[in-house]
């Protein structure tokens, strides 16, 4: 039997289940129940199921972005704007323009304008941002820390926790300390910031598996108890 035939066969096999399930379930479980299953497909090997429901899920998401940034920001950034006789609206209204002639071939030079703009005026607004709130906090939040231990402040258990806080951070600047050769106790405590920072990103690795996990299992509940109804325990 050549390939192409049992892909018919499949097809026709899938359609009968889905219609039956349509009749059983409703057109709106079986819909999810069957693109669910198209992407698990996936697990076995690549197939035209698994690029259907990946294809719509592409352009599904595209939609609602585009419709979605529209309202949320076009409309109301330059069109009520501009209806409200606020003109210089149009300046970043030609920037947006422009960055379309990067699908003009003859014209692509002239998008570098409003996107060097755009990434200039961005990283403008991101770099104190991030700075505040993944530098400076980072850092008074460790002073606060040798000032609660100071003034005596809190349990032992608190104590203790500040301190290997105080300690993971301290090992962990070390290591990135690559003025001097890690040797001796400059090499000491770099290793165990090397540890510091296995843990760090070990739990946080182990945090995105388990939100993966879970809606692996949110899925398959989905698929047992609301299109197949299977009796809960």
């Amino acid at each position: 039997m050549s390939a192409k035939t049992t892909h018919w066969i499949i097809f026709a096999i899938v359609a009968v289940l889905v219609a039956v399930s349509a009749v059983l379930a409703g057109p709106t479980v079986t819909t999810a129940a069957f693109l669910t299953l198209c992407i698990l497909s996936f697990l076995y090997q690549d197939n035209p199921y698994y690029k259907i429901a990946e294809h719509l899920m592409v352009g599904v998401s595209a939609g609602y972005w585009v419709v979605l940034l529209y309202y949320s920001t076009f409309q109301d950034k330059v069109i009520d704007s501009l209806e409200s006789g606020h003109w210089w609206y149009l300046m970043p209204l030609v920037l947006g323009i422009l960055m379309w002639t990067r699908l003009i071939k003859k014209w692509v030079w002239v998008s570098r304008y409003p996107l060097a703009l755009y990434i200039g005026v961005s990283a403008g607004v991101a770099i104190p941002v991030e700075m505040k709130a993944k530098v400076i906090e980072q850092l008074y939040g460790s002073i606060d820390l040798v000032t609660q231990m100071h003034t005596g402040g809190g349990s032992t258990l608190l104590t203790i926790n500040n301190i290997l806080i105080l300690i993971g951070v301290i090992t962990s600047l070390v290591y990135f300390f690559f003025s001097k050769e890690h040797t001796g106790a400059t090499g000491f405590f770099a290793k165990i910031g090397i540890a510091v920072l296995m843990v760090g990103f070990g739990a946080s690795f182990g945090f995105t598996v388990m939100a993966r996990v879970s809606l692996l299992i949110q899925r398959f509940q989905f698929l047992l108890f609301d299109w197949l109804h299977v009796p809960r325990a």
